[in-house]
């Protein structure tokens, strides 16, 4: 079975000194570029939003960064602007290696909804045609890696296994946000979805 390394938005603004920075998430540049090597495939996923995306708190009146509001796909972390479309905080890591990856896929770039998974957006319908590019290419074992931990790393790892892929996090290449509890629950539901911690 062929065997795909899907890198999660190791980008500037989700590095230390970004917009949003998950701590240490800088630390894992090196041991992703060095797992590259060892899969038949890597494909990277890049955060890329408007600057009016309703992701971002400064977009709401009166709201706070990392309050929850609803959208109609359901309930909305409001974060601090980030990965704006062509920003430097948009841009992947300067150490990581770009060379190695077979596809880039560019996420959260619709105004109205934003997107955690590297599968689909987080009305759970929308996708972003990773799956059928795996699919093509009979990759069908997957690990995950990257940031954050608790939010598109899970939701992607999540989101694969359901779509019948083999999945496993390893967690020593992640780094998590840990919103209230966040990584805890993330883990928890990962387990339940059949996604195996490494």
């Amino acid at each position: 079975m062929a065997h795909a390394l899907i890198v999660i938005d190791m980008q500037n603004d989700f590095c230390p000194g970004g917009a949003l920075a998950v701590a240490g998430g800088d630390q894992i540049v090196a041991p992703i570029n060095d797992m590259m090597r060892d899969y038949d495939a890597v494909v990277l996923t890049q955060d890329w939003h408007p600057a009016d995306h309703s992701s971002f708190a400064e977009n709401h009146r009166d709201a706070q960064p990392f309050s929850v509001t609803q959208m109609p796909y359901g309930p909305q972390v409001l974060w601090p602007r980030h990965c704006v479309i062509g920003s430097e905080g948009a841009d992947f890591h300067s150490g990581l290696r770009l060379d190695r990856a077979d596809l880039v896929i560019r996420k959260g770039f619709r105004r109205q909804i934003d997107s955690y998974s590297a599968f689909f957006e987080n009305d759970h319908e929308t996708t972003t045609g990773l799956a059928g590019y795996l699919r093509d290419r009979g990759l069908t074992d997957l690990t995950l890696v990257g940031l954050a931990h608790d939010f598109c790393v899970a939701w992607s790892a999540i989101d694969a296994a359901r779509l019948g892929f083999a999945v496993r996090v390893v967690e020593s290449a992640t780094r998590a946000i840990d919103l209230n509890g966040s990584r805890d629950q993330a883990r928890t539901q990962m387990r339940q979805a059949g996604v195996v911690l490494a």
